[in-house]
């Protein structure tokens, strides 16, 4: 096996269909230290939808311990750019501003 193949066989996990999935560290992602903060804000994202994430131990003059890996796919969504929507776009007639008091609905 190639040296480079073992050396991130650890991070990306094979399905039963042979597609690969890569897992990656919110330090891995962002590029940065993601704090304990935003990583607590991810873990509950993933753990209610039902994302199940890997965990490697580190080591290095920071940090030493266990860190959480998230399936790529997952972070990408995490973090997308939000599509931005603009009032002037949305169908004319009705009150967009949650106000229920004024509902032309029947019930």
């Amino acid at each position: 096996m190639d040296s480079n193949l073992e050396s991130i066989s650890n991070f990306i996990i094979f399905n039963p269909n042979k597609k690969v999935m890569e897992y990656l560290s919110l330090y891995d992602y962002l590029g940065k230290p993601a704090g304990p903060g935003l990583g607590k804000e991810v873990y509950e994202t993933a753990r209610t939808q039902g994302i199940k994430a890997q965990s490697r131990e580190i080591s290095n003059p920071k940090f030493t311990g266990k860190v959480l890996l998230y399936p790529k796919n997952f972070l990408d969504f995490y973090f997308r750019e939000p599509y931005p929507i603009h009032m002037d776009d949305l169908p004319k007639g009705h009150d967009w501003t949650g106000n229920i008091d004024d509902d032309d609905l029947p019930f």
